[in-house]
């Protein structure tokens, strides 16, 4: 094993962040060569920096005409170089400023400084390459996310454990999730994701069931268990019931206790409306780690960024910090949540004015993009065929038992008609089985 693998190891050995470290994990550093000694070159070069491969011109990097023309607020440097692997400094800050600022309850000094990395996949499959091994059981929620899959089970070789969150009530099934979080804990290891406002039901828990969730969690590592939870906050912020739990369970779980490792994964993508910048960020937060803690699990981090792509896209990091700074931002992300809770409330009627379907059951649900249903006594791989093919109606299937529709995603007028199709086909499909 690398040298500096083994230093940062050392450092992390007697903390919940070492002990959870998959061998990938372990063997994972950030080297001092090309990227490391240009940093230290940008410090100190002052006659002449000849350590990066970019093309300079009278101390600015060579930009085409038509690339600035397109960019005009953009500096060469902010358009065209290569940014730091762990992120631009002053987006890093930003983000962090805005974490605590819609967080009110964490504490600077509970959390590490952002690191920028190329989309919130990218940042959920780092974290699997750092803390999840072969064989190495994760509980989620089911039904989940289909990218999991991919991410936990095909590369790394995990074991998924899919929890019922929703049951036959309105929320969420904490007599399932606290069954399941206890038999984990059992191995004394528990791994988990935490993905609210969930994809696909567009579920957040209210602020009772937060409190009961961290209850557990907490519980198990008070008894032994070294605990991971990665708070997949994709669409955080997207909340449109009084009840809901406004902050990020990471703001609760990385004050929690010592054996706990809570990972905010979050970025812009849909908070900002910038589906496009693939651009997220990776936060960690445990009542047991000081700065150089921190810091060594950056430099782990920045090791698996260095290996993959190297570095995230740089105009995507300085358009957020120029979004983020304009006095326009604020009132028209106001105006575009406003424009989601109506759509969010179309649904919402729709539902109650036709409560009792046959076939479809709708999952709980108050936040995010999406509403779930669970299909009874037929397929939902075949209803999303036929809406689709019959209708043109896109809609997602996971399985046979579940389909999502996006109401984020159609206008307010579209969706009571959407709606009443998918009823009609789903009551003559259900009647033809």
């Amino acid at each position: 094993m690398n040298y500096l693998a083994d230093e940062l190891n050392s450092l992390l050995d007697s903390t919940v962040a070492g002990r959870l470290l998959s061998p990938l994990g372990q063997r994972l550093y950030f080297p001092k060569g090309i990227i490391a000694q240009s940093a230290e070159a940008k410090q100190g070069a002052h006659q002449a920096n000849a350590t990066i491969g970019m093309a300079y011109h009278q101390g600015k990097p060579l930009m085409l005409s038509a690339i600035g023309d397109q960019v005009p607020s953009l500096k060469p440097e902010e358009a065209v170089a290569y940014a730091p692997t762990a992120g631009v400094q002053a987006a890093r800050q930003v983000w962090k400023d805005r974490i605590l600022r819609h967080n009110p309850s964490l504490e600077a000094e509970q959390m590490s400084l952002p690191v920028v990395v190329p989309g919130l996949t990218a940042g959920i499959s780092y974290m699997a390459d750092l803390f999840v091994g072969e064989g190495n059981p994760i509980l989620l929620s089911s039904p989940y996310w289909d990218n999991y899959e991919l991410i936990f089970q095909e590369r790394r070789g995990a074991v998924l454990r899919e929890i019922p969150f929703w049951g036959s009530a309105q929320g969420l099934d904490m007599g399932a999730l606290r069954n399941a979080l206890e038999e984990a804990a059992k191995t004394g290891t528990v791994r988990l994701i935490l993905n609210f406002p969930n994809n696909p039901s567009g579920y957040s828990p209210t602020i009772a069931e937060a409190d009961a969730l961290l209850t557990c969690i907490r519980e198990i590592a008070q008894e032994g268990a070294d605990v991971l939870v990665l708070c997949d906050d994709a669409y955080f912020g997207l909340f449109y019931e009084a009840d809901c739990m406004k902050e990020s369970l990471f703001s609760r779980l990385a004050q929690a206790h010592e054996r706990i490792l809570a990972v905010k994964i979050d970025g812009p993508t849909k908070e900002e409306y910038v589906w496009g910048f693939r651009m997220g960020f990776i936060t960690f937060g445990s009542l047991g780690l000081q700065e150089r803690h921190y810091e060594g699990l950056v430099k782990k981090l920045m090791g698996a960024i260095r290996s993959s792509v190297s570095c995230a896209n740089t105009p995507a990091q300085y358009l957020l910090l120029k979004t983020l700074q304009d006095e326009r931002t604020s009132p028209e992300k106001e105006g575009y949540h406003a424009l989601l809770q109506r759509r969010y409330q179309q649904v919402k009627q729709f539902l109650a004015e036709h409560p009792a379907h046959p076939h479809l059951r709708p999952l709980p649900f108050n936040s995010g993009y999406f509403m779930s249903f669970r299909c009874i006594g037929m397929s939902a791989e075949a209803l999303r065929q036929e809406l689709l093919a019959k209708h043109g109606i896109g809609t997602i299937s996971f399985g046979e038992t579940y389909l999502r529709v996006a109401f984020a995603s159609m206008d307010e007028e579209q969706i009571p008609g959407v709606y009443q199709v998918i009823y009609d086909v789903a009551r003559d499909l259900g009647a033809g089985t």
